[in-house]
This record gives C-alpha cells, structure tokens and sequence, in this order.
C-alpha cells in the first residue's frame, strides 16, 4: 500500500476515502445486508424476461460476443443500476446528464426505475466468462503503482488488486472485461464524451494516459480474475 499511496495526490485521496467513507456501525449493517446482496435488490427472474431487447449486444447471459460491447455479466448490481439510471438521464435532459450513447438511448427509453433494477440484478446473477488478454509489464505497472511523474494514480485503489472493484463505494469490476470496451471507455474519459465518474476522477486519470499506456492497462485490466 506504500507505493500505491506514494502516487496517490491529497485530491485523490480525499475522493476515495469520501467514497469509502461509513457509519460507525457499518460491520453490523453490512451483515444485516448480506441477504439482500445475495439475493439482489431487483428481480433476477423479471430482469431476464426484460432481458431479450439487451441480447443482440451483451447475448443472453451478459457475456457480449462483440468486444466493443461490455460484458455485464457479473458486474455490481448497484454499478450496473447507476449506468442504466445515467443512460436513462441523459435521455431525459436531452444530453444535457448522465452518460450519453446513442445505441443505449433508444434502449433505455422505456423502461421504468423497476425495469433497470431487476435488469442490473439479472446481470449481476451471471458468471463472467474468461478473458484471453495477457498481462504486460506496463499495464501491470500502472494499475498496480501508476505513474508518480505524470500524477497518475494506481487504478489497484479503486478497482482491487483482481480487478473486483469496490461494490459499495460504485467502483466497477473490470477483470475479465473485454480490452476493447475497456480502450473505448479509457478513451471516452479522455476527450470528455463520458462525464458519469465520481468527482471526475476516471477524467483526471484519463487525461494523463497516452494511447500506448491504454492499450497496456486495458489488457492488464482484462487478464485480472
């Protein structure tokens, strides 16, 4: 942790531990929800009968075929129900909010608060499937240390030294997710055309990472399990 805090700025720091931030009692509360978490929030069930528009791009089960497509399989439920709420948000304010794309705008259209959470539950209930990227020695490098001379933070404070990410805190699972979606999203945070992050962290990152460095990380990040 060390080498991982020596990169970290005081902005850094202070946005993970707001995000990180709980009650006094939050052992005993996270106990109370341990049902509820494995149980998801939403319905599994009606998620996967509102499932059947999502297929042509993510397949049945959340494992998209296509790899400029994410794989929701696996991923947070309360990760995945904040992006479809921002898809959803961005329609409303005609773009204005939330996070703009123009496959999911036509998707997410009409659906209800209900429908977006049993869908989120759905694709939190499926396995990930596993992903052929190999790690490199940059990649590993910046997600494990960063890049004190750039003022680029280690990705492992956020999204976990296997790439689980951090449920609660809405920091997502990137490991196993395809190089592809991740280069996009990498590239998104860069130029501004995603602005959902919290306190524009992904954005400060992004801005650092040149073309090579996302190509190394988005790898490291995809052989993460």
């Amino acid at each position: 942790m060390n080498q991982v805090a020596a990169n970290l700025t005081e902005q850094d720091i202070a946005d993970i531990g707001e995000f990180l931030k709980a009650p006094a009692d939050v052992k005993q509360a996270a106990k109370a929800k341990k049902t509820v978490e494995l149980n998801h929030v939403g319905d599994v069930a009606l998620g996967k009968e509102k499932s059947a528009t999502c297929i042509a791009c993510h397949s049945a089960d959340g494992n998209s075929m296509v790899p400029m497509y994410p794989k929701l399989a696996g991923q947070s439920e309360q990760y995945l129900f904040k992006q479809l709420m921002d898809f959803k948000k961005a329609v409303d304010t005609n773009n204005e909010e939330g996070r703009v794309d123009p496959v999911m705008a036509g998707m997410i259209a009409p659906l209800s608060e209900n429908d977006m959470q049993n869908l989120a539950a759905y694709f939190a209930s499926q396995k990930v499937s596993p992903s052929a990227a190999e790690a490199n020695e940059l990649g590993e490098t910046l997600y494990m240390s960063g890049d004190a001379q750039r003022g680029i933070t280690a990705c492992v404070a956020c999204h976990g030294v296997n790439g689980q990410g951090m449920a609660l805190a809405g920091f997502p699972v990137i490991g196993q997710q395809h190089v592809d979606y991740l280069k996009i999203q990498l590239g998104k945070f860069r130029d501004g055309s995603r602005g959902n992050d919290m306190n524009s962290m992904m954005r400060n990152i992004a801005a650092k990472l040149t073309d090579e460095d996302m190509e190394a990380v988005a790898q490291y990040m995809s052989s993460l399990k």
